[in-house]
């Protein structure tokens, strides 16, 4: 038995038709549609209660769909949306946005901006202290080359609740830990920064890779972070590139096998929980 509800704290949902889905090759097998229908099934036979959905196109619209899907869905428990957080009058779109108790936090494809430095060099720190001012949280989409500019943000904006996404992305299909782990390290040490143990899989071999190569770098993370700042997630329907959503989630559990039963509560719903002020 779980003594808490098990959350997967991050995952996607989205409809071809519906935004702007660029990001995706052409021709990828994730350019389908993926909705809650196709995710309830999956999430009760691998045991996971509750779910956060996070943000996967640029654009405020996206955010109100799901939040839509929140209020039609038990299982959903929170969004993480999409703001300019270069809008000076993005406080409008905050205001509109938390009217739903779902809404919990903004989320920018960092990663995919040309400027590592994106967040430092956009005016985006002045969003940012706006979250704070809100109590909402901010997901860091964040690769190696991100991470330096990581604790420059949490100088400028302390207070900020953070949490990085797919332990930024290292690259485990080269088998490389380095500088992702002198960099991660620095970003750990902040007090309240979070990580998310997701997205492993997609950046291992997809047709080659085994819980040995994820090990060390959960491993890793799970030394620099502690387990009340950890939270499993699935970032389905993206993993399916590399397995299917039961096998993240064995996975997983597979590889943290050996924590207390209080770690594995807090890893595997209790942290994602607290950080999200989920009502589950």
């Amino acid at each position: 038995m779980n003594s808490f509800p098990v959350v997967d704290s991050h995952h996607h949902f989205w409809e071809i038709d519906k935004f702007d889905y660029s990001w995706m090759p052409d021709g990828s097998p994730l350019a389908t549609d993926y909705g809650p229908a196709d995710l309830a099934p999956l999430i009760k036979e691998a045991g996971v209660d509750y779910t956060v959905v996070v943000q996967a196109v640029s654009s405020p619209d996206e955010a109100r769909w799901l939040l839509e899907l929140a209020e039609q869905n038990d299982f959903i428990a929170g969004i993480v949306g999409w703001v300019d957080l270069t809008d000076p009058e993005v406080g409008y779109t905050l205001d509109e946005l938390q009217r739903s108790k779902y809404f919990k936090g903004v989320r920018h494809i960092w990663e995919g901006e040309n400027d590592p430095g994106w967040i430092v060099n956009s005016g985006a720190i002045n969003c940012l202290h706006e979250l704070v001012r809100r109590d909402l949280t901010f997901d860091f989409l964040a690769k190696p080359p991100n991470l330096p500019f990581i604790p420059q943000v949490m100088d400028q904006v302390p207070d900020l609740r953070a949490v990085v996404d797919h332990i930024a992305k290292p690259l485990i299909a080269e088998h490389l830990v380095e500088p992702w782990l002198s960099d991660m390290r620095k970003v750990a040490s902040i007090n309240g920064i979070h990580c998310k143990i997701s997205g492993m899989i997609t950046e291992a071999d997809h047709q080659n890779w085994t819980a040995d190569d994820l090990r060390p770098y959960v491993h890793h993370i799970l030394g620099m972070y502690g387990t009340d700042r950890l939270m499993f997630g699935t970032d389905w329907p993206v993993c399916t590139l590399a397995g299917e959503y039961q096998t993240v989630a064995d996975t997983a559990r597979g590889i943290l096998d050996s924590l207390s039963p209080a770690a594995k509560s807090d890893v595997f719903g209790g942290t994602a929980a607290r950080f999200y002020r989920l009502d589950i």
